[in-house]
């Protein structure tokens, strides 16, 4: 089984990168494999709204400019999928977001549907729940499924590997690694004697009538 990892920092070894990494460690002695992306230092522009993509189904964005779609398709063949942050004006950073916008919509084909979807954020003080949350929604609307740990998946550093001296934190991040290896291996074996619902068709509706 492989885990695709995609680093939001503009900083390839800071902390969101230590975070996804803490995680990234209980994974592989599970036995599995975790790529990391670093999506933070790219010029990801944002998504143009054109539909191209829902018009086409061919698992691609219509901008062809970046790496994008070359990470939608490491995002398919993968078993899990890590989103890590840092905070920005307790949100995404503004790369990150561009490419979650642009992936997730380009997946509403049902391509990330159940597999195993964990979000990490690191912070120096306060928005690290707000990003948090902002992460899962790309991960809750895909129809993946999310391990838990035992707080928020938040770490908290200001200098790149600082994180690793916030002793909840890296429990947090532990935790969560055990957890999500556990649950793909646990739906790994559980296709093989229970059937997985139909996907149903989105039913899309305007509240102006």
């Amino acid at each position: 089984m492989k885990v695709v990892a995609f680093n939001g920092s503009p900083k390839k070894e800071g902390n969101t990168y230590h975070a996804i990494k803490m995680v990234a460690e209980e994974l592989e002695k599970e036995g599995i494999e975790v790529e990391i992306v670093h999506v933070g230092n790219k010029a990801i522009r944002g998504c143009l709204a054109c539909n191209a993509c829902e018009r086409n189904k061919n698992e691609r964005c219509i901008i062809d400019t970046d790496e994008v779609n070359e990470w939608i398709q490491k995002m398919k063949e993968a078993d899990g999928i890590i989103l890590g942050s840092p905070v920005f004006y307790s949100g995404i950073a503004g790369t990150m977001k561009s490419f979650l916008d642009r992936a997730f919509y380009v997946a509403n084909t049902g391509i990330l549907r159940h597999k195993v979807g964990a979000a990490v954020v690191a912070v120096r003080r306060s928005g690290g729940v707000a990003t948090f949350n902002q992460l899962n929604n790309f991960i809750n609307y895909a129809e993946m499924l999310i391990p838990s740990t035992n707080y928020w998946n938040v770490v908290h550093g200001t200098t790149p590997g600082e994180a690793l001296e916030d002793e909840e934190g890296t429990q947090i991040m532990r935790v969560l690694g055990k957890n999500m290896a556990w649950l793909m291996k646990l739906f790994e074996k559980g296709k093989e004697t229970v059937i997985e619902p139909e996907r149903e068709n989105k039913i899309f509706t305007n509240f102006v009538r």
